[in-house]
Order: structure tokens, then sequence, then C-alpha cells
């Protein structure tokens, strides 16, 4: 650039060519080489050349910023003087420059060039007061240098003679940063400084701070070269040893060690790829030491691949008679389940070729699907092995490490088929709806493969690095509830539900298998009889469940205080009858369940499925006279359960005239509909047909039986939809003792599932309207007598081969 640039000064203000340096500060009084290369730097050292040759220079804060503006730099910089320039390239140019004057950045113009409005900003002097404060400074920094020294050896003999020699509290000030190895940011904050006293203040810090990270990065170093001194002398001596081996024939070990490896290989007749892979391995084992941290590795590895059942099966013991004879040894009732397992047995018997089938089976704690897994495995005479996946949240649990991890090991999967020592066990894998995921992984997506006859065949597990057949495995899996299933999943596995026991099969259960089994875990065969009074007492007072887990648990709490008697010596035998039940296990513990057990206006029973079977669910309407035609909602009710209370007062106002309620008595009154149990939250739309019921009694004054229970979803028009768990609200009616229960028509083919027991002492059905619903539960004047459970014949075989509804969001969580 040819263009002239003349200096304007105006009040002690310069405007000059500036350039921006990217990690160097320059400080006056020092001579600094530097590179240029962005086109506006060049022409500015072009126009300070065509001037009186000075130029600002000034730091910018951040290095890749390629075009700063004000902001971009420091607001302190050092006017200098050009005393070389020298062109390496048409974009590359070296300059050598010298330290005037330290100014302040006061404006900035871009255009060819950055132009810069300066002031000089000298450093303040010490006064005579603060000149011993100086003096301390000044030798404590050079104490420091020396420190440094220590450290940074590298400097050159006339930095360290210039340093040492000087006693100028500026020159040194300015001197020590210039030339020491200090970040350019330390740098800045030191020309920022435009007192002496503070400036070395500064500089001492920054220079003590600096031996300390030169004293630890010392230390490291010092103990890196350690490690590799003693990994060196190691190194050498494993080398002599290996020498020394070799003299005495001692060498061949792992290189025996590897045959017999490739031996065991050969005998397993893998396919070519996993052949080849184990191969490999041994090759590796054969060159190393035998007493190396790798070698141990491989052979782990080895061992686990060479101990898994690859060719190893069992026969499968496929008679019907057999298996029904284990079936009923072991479980008393759960016919439909049996019945579905000798269907899968009779299939695998007609056909050899079918692969393994994943069956799921899905029913509320307790009912017995983990021993009903034990069966299968006994009368199909396979191994058996069990894995829980109860909170199970990391991939590599299902997949296994990969061998690059330390302590990696293969999955469950790969670990039960080891443990079971067959290549076609049973595995239980329990609790599968219990399965957890996060940033691990996903371990439910883990199974989709493992639960694929299609892909299993070749699992590739990430310890083996080789596929391993499990076609051949049938997989069983548990859950307490299908809906929290992942629907992939859920899509792979025959789905078998398990209902809930009725009071009789409780007995049977108690009285064949619980008793005998803990009269003999508590040593007291012979001793102890129990009374079938005793029996019904315990289920009825005492436990309240859908299996029979707490039945044996206070059937065994009750053993343990007759053998306290027969231990102290107070008698021989002891017989349980049912009154001796409540003196040895205190009051009842079972409440009865809060529903109306009298015919009442505004109370309606309802039922309710849960993950553990079903419950009644009461709900009860208050109408509050002198209202505004507020309707209050409680009872932890969710959105979907809320809304149909709506429908239900919009019901109930367009039929009111049917019912005697008075046209104005929505208005001059409020409503407040009430679930009880108001801690358990409820959601749903199957309470429909109980909230119209109660609110149609309450408004109306007319009462609702209290031996009549309801369940079904409705529509703004009073029409009755289908609902969900239809076999364990049935069983929640049958254990309170409800003798009839109204169902949406649609749902009379589920009747099919229900149990015989409960359809042989309920009375079902099946409506479509809402008035006939209410015509059924509704108790009119002058038809007391008339009760409608004779209204219709029994409904349970209607349609029973159509498909059963799916189920409907849990009622109660």
């Amino acid at each position: 650039m040819s263009e002239k640039v003349k200096v304007k000064i105006t009040r002690n203000v310069s405007v000059l060519p500036a350039i921006a340096l990217r990690g160097l500060v320059v400080f006056p009084n020092n001579i600094v080489h530097f590179e240029v290369g962005r086109a506006k730097s060049i022409a500015a050292i072009e126009a300070a050349m065509h001037a009186n040759s000075s130029v600002f220079l000034v730091a910018q804060k951040e290095m890749d910023v390629e075009e700063p503006t004000m902001l971009d730099l420091y607001g302190y910089g050092v006017i200098a003087e050009i005393k070389q320039v020298l062109r390496v390239s048409d974009d590359l140019v070296k300059v050598l420059v010298e330290g005037k004057t330290r100014a302040r950045l006061l404006e900035l113009n871009d255009g060819d060039f950055l132009q810069a409005s300066v002031r000089p900003v000298p450093v303040r002097g010490i006064g005579a007061d603060k000149r011993t404060q100086t003096e301390a400074l000044v030798r404590s920094l050079k104490d420091c240098f020396e420190e440094y020294l220590s450290y940074s050896p590298q400097i050159s003999k006339d930095i360290i003679y210039n340093i040492v020699s000087s006693d100028s509290p500026l020159f040194l000030s300015e001197y020590m940063p210039a030339n020491l190895l200090l970040k350019y940011e330390d740098k800045q904050t030191i020309l920022n400084e435009s007192s002496l006293l503070s400036r070395l203040e500064k500089l001492l810090m920054l220079l003590r701070q600096e031996c300390q990270v030169l004293e630890i990065e010392r230390d490291l170093d010092d103990k890196v070269n350690a490690s590799l001194d003693k990994g060196q002398r190691e190194y050498y001596l494993r080398e002599q040893m290996h020498i020394i081996s070799e003299e005495l024939g001692d060498s061949e070990d792992t290189r025996a060690e590897a045959d017999t490896y490739r031996q065991k290989i050969a005998a397993l007749k893998l396919d070519d790829e996993s052949t080849e892979k184990l191969l490999k391995e041994c090759d590796r084992l054969a060159r190393m030491q035998s007493n190396s941290a790798e070698s141990g590795v491989i052979r782990s590895y080895l061992d686990t691949c060479l101990g898994l059942p690859w060719h190893i099966t069992t026969e499968d013991d496929l008679d019907q008679a057999h298996a029904r004879r284990v079936l009923d040894r072991e479980h008393y009732g759960l016919q439909k389940v049996k019945e579905r397992i000798l269907e899968l047995l009779a299939v695998r018997k007609l056909n050899t070729e079918v692969k393994g089938q994943i069956v799921c089976l899905v029913g509320p704690p307790g009912v017995g699907k983990t021993s009903i897994a034990h069966s299968i495995a006994d009368c199909m005479g396979r191994k058996f092995a069990r894995m829980s996946l109860g909170g199970v949240h990391d991939e590599a649990e299902i997949r296994g490490h990969r061998r690059t991890y330390i302590g990696a090991m293969p999955g469950r999967i790969i670990s039960a088929i080891n443990s079971a020592k067959s290549s076609n066990p049973v595995i239980l894998l329990d609790e599968i709806d219990k399965l957890a995921g996060d940033y691990k992984g996903d371990p439910s997506s883990a199974l989709l493969e493992v639960l694929d006859p299609e892909q299993n065949r070749t699992f590739k597990d990430n310890y083996l690095d080789i596929p391993f057949d499990l076609s051949e495995v049938l997989f069983i899996t548990t859950a307490n509830d299908a809906s929290t299933i992942p629907g992939p999943l859920y899509d792979r596995m025959d789905v078998i539900e398990l209902p809930s026991y009725t009071r009789t099969e409780k007995f049977n259960i108690a009285k064949r298998h619980l008793l005998p089994k803990q009269l003999k875990n508590n040593g007291l065969d012979g001793k102890v009889t129990m009374t079938s009074g005793a029996i019904y007492e315990i289920i009825d007072g005492y436990t309240r469940e859908a299996g029979v887990r707490n039945l044996e648990r206070t059937i065994t709490s009750v053993l343990r205080k007759c053998a306290q008697k027969i231990a102290a010596g107070e008698t021989e035998k002891i017989s349980v009858s049912g009154t001796m039940v409540k003196s040895l296990l205190g009051p009842e513990k079972v409440k009865p369940t809060f529903i109306s057990r009298t015919d009442s206006v505004g109370i309606a029973n309802g039922l309710a499925w849960t993950s553990v079977g079903g419950e009644m669910l009461p709900v009860e309407v208050a109408v509050i006279p002198n209202g505004t035609g507020k309707i209050e909602i409680t009872g932890s009710l969710g959105d979907v359960m809320k809304e149909s209370a709506q429908l239900a007062v919009t019901y109930a106002r367009v039929h009111a005239e049917e019912y005697g309620i008075a046209p104005d008595r929505f208005k001059n009154t409020d409503l407040h509909i009430h679930a009880p149990e108001g801690a358990v939250p409820k959601d749903g739309p199957s309470a429909g047909v109980t909230l119209t019921t109660a609110l149609v009694s309450a408004l109306s004054g007319i009462p609702v039986r209290h031996d009549l229970a309801m369940t079904g979803e409705i529509t703004l028009h009073g029409n009755v939809l289908p609902i969900g768990g239809l076999k364990e609200k049935s069983m929640a009616a049958f254990r309170e003792g409800i003798s009839t229960v109204l169902i949406p028509k649609e749902n009379a083919t589920d009747l099919y599932e229900v149990d015989a027991e409960v359809k042989e002492k309920i009375h079902f059905i099946p409506v479509e309207r809402l008035s006939q619903v209410l015509k059924h539960a509704l108790i009119m004047p002058g038809h007391a007598a008339a009760r409608s459970a004779h209204a219709m014949p029994q409904a349970t075989n209607l349609i029973a081969g159509e498909k059963p509804v799916a189920k409907d969001p849990a009622t109660v969580m």
C-alpha cells in the first residue's frame, strides 16, 4: 500500500496504525520480533513505515478472531518503533520492533488497516513512603526467580544476568514478564497495572503460582520416568527369563497349553468363522509369557467358550399323561393354564422341528408363575435356569461386556446356558415387566434378539463375539402387569394369564401344599394338625391377596407359635382350630372392604382392575341443598374418571324427568362425588355406569341395591361400552359376596374366561344402555321385592368363541 499516513497528535492523543497480536504482549523497552500474516496487519506495517515507523501493538482477547473490533482487543498496549521488516512471501512478513511507551486504546477505526487513537499512559512512580515496601518486593521477586530457574534451566544466560544484576523496579516489572514463559493473559494483566507497586505485587504472585505449577509438573515427570524405568527393567528381566527358559527347555509351557486348547476347539466342530477366531486366540496365547496379564485374559476367554454346552442337549419328554401328573401334583386349580401347557407339549410332540417358543405368564403376585415354570421344565425333562430381570438397567447384563473392559464377563443369558449345562434348557426370565433403562442402554431392546426365534439362532454375546444358537431354548417370562412390557417385546411372546385364586382354591392349596411343606420345614410332622376351620379362618381373617404368599407366611407364623409350646414342654401334640387361630395371631387383620352393604341412596358398588387383581370400587354422591350448581369431585381420581363423572352429570340432567328429578335441582344444589380410599389413585373409563347410578340415586332419592355391582364405560347418549379385566373384576365381586354383576353386553363373550365357581355364585347381566343399568340397580317405589336377579336368564355361555375385549387402562393404580 503506497498511501501515506500522517500521525495526528491532539492533546497527547495519537492516531497510529494498529496491529492486533495473537498470544503476544509487548512491553516497553523490550525488543520483540514476530510474524504478520493478516492483510490488514501487513497494510498497517507498510503505513507505519511510510510515516514515522511508529505502530500501536495491542493483544486481542481471543486468538481465533480473524477480524477483531474494539471489543475484541485489550484496553492497554504499547507504542512501538519498527526496527526491521523482512517480507518472506506475499502473505507473510517478519517484523522487529522495540516497545517505547505504554498507551491506552481510546478508539479504533477499521479500513484497509486498523487505526487506533491512543494516549500514552506511563506507569506511576513510587512515593518515598513506599520505598521500603518496593525494595522488599524486588528482593522477593529475585528469590522467586531463583526458584523459577530451578524448574526452568533452559532460560538464556543473558536474561538471567539482566534480571539478577538489575535493582530497578520499573525495569524488572517490564523485563521479567516480557522474557519469562507466562501466559499472555497474565502478561496483559501486568501491563494493565498503572501503579508500579501493584504491578510488582501482581508479578510476584504470578511467578509464585508458576513455580507451584512447575513443581507439580516435575513431580509428575519424575513419577512417569520412574514407572517407565520400572517397566523397562521388568521387560529386560522377562527377556532374560525367556532366554534362560529356552536354555533350560522350559519355554514350551504356553505352546503346549495352546496346543491343548486347539485340540479342544477341533473337538467342538464349530462353524468355520468361530473356529478360526478361537484358533487365533490360541496363537496369541502361544506367543505370550505364561505369567503375563494378557495371557490370563485369553485363558479365561477360551475356558468360557469351551465350557459352553455347544452340542449338549436333553431329550424332551412330551408324554401328556406324565405332564398332567406333574402339573396336578405340584399345582391345584389353574386348569386353563395347565391345558395351555399341555397344548404346547402336544404341538412339540407332533412337530419335532418347532423351535424354542417364548411363553409369558402374567398374573398377580403369589399365584405360582415361577413354580409353573419349574413344573414345565420337570414335565419336559429339561434343565432349568432362572434369571431375575427386576431392576436390570444395563444392556451389558443381557449381552455381556466386551473384552476390552477390565473384568469383562458374559451376559446373563450365556451365564444361564452355562449353569444349565445344556443348549436346550428352560430359562425363566423373571419379572420382565420391571426392566429399567438409563444412559447405559435399554435391556428390553437387547432382549428383542434373544426372544425372537428368527434371530436368536445366531445370538452373539459381546464377550464371546461368536454366535451361539438359542433357538432350542424354551424361554418363559413372568410379569405382574403386561401393560408395562414394551410393545415389540410383548409381541414376541405367547401370553398365558394366571387368574387370582378363589377361596376354595386357596383352601385346597394350603391343605395340599403349603401346610405339609411348612410342617416339614418347622419339624412338626405328626405333632401339629390344622382343621379346615382354622385354614378358612386364616384365609378370611388374616390374608387378603390374589395369590397365596401371605397365606403361607401366616400358616408358618401359626406353626412357629405351636413349635414354641411343644419345645417348652407344655404339650406334645396340638390340633389348631379356628378359635385357636385367633388366640395365636390376635385380632383379625383383614377389615371389611368399604362397600355398600345395605340398600342406600347415593352409593353404588363398582368394580376395578389393578395389576394385582380385581377390587371393589364404591362411588358416593352427596346432594348439598341451597347451592349454586357446583360439582366437587374427590378421591384421587384421574382425568379419564373425572370426564366420566361429567358424562354422568350430563346424562342425569337430560333424563331427570324420567326419575322424578326436578329441573331446577341442578341449579339450586351442589354435588359432591367421592370414591373412597382417597389416597389410592384411580383412573379409567369403566366406572362410568357406577358414577351415573350413584348420581341418579342421590338426586332422585331412589336407593341402590347393595348386592349388585357394575362395570362399564358410558357415552354421552347413554350407551354402555365394553371394558377390560372382567375376570379379575368378577373375582373381586365373588370375594365380597356380591350376587349380581352388570356387565357391558359386548363383554358377554369374556365370561368364557371367568372361573366356573365364580359363574356359579354370581348372576351376570349384560346391558347395553344406561336405562337398563338403572332399571336393575335402582329399587323403584313399589318394586322393592321385585329384584332384578331373576329378570334375565343367566348369561354365562354367550358366544363363547369370540375374542375377548382388550383391557382398558388400570382403574386403580
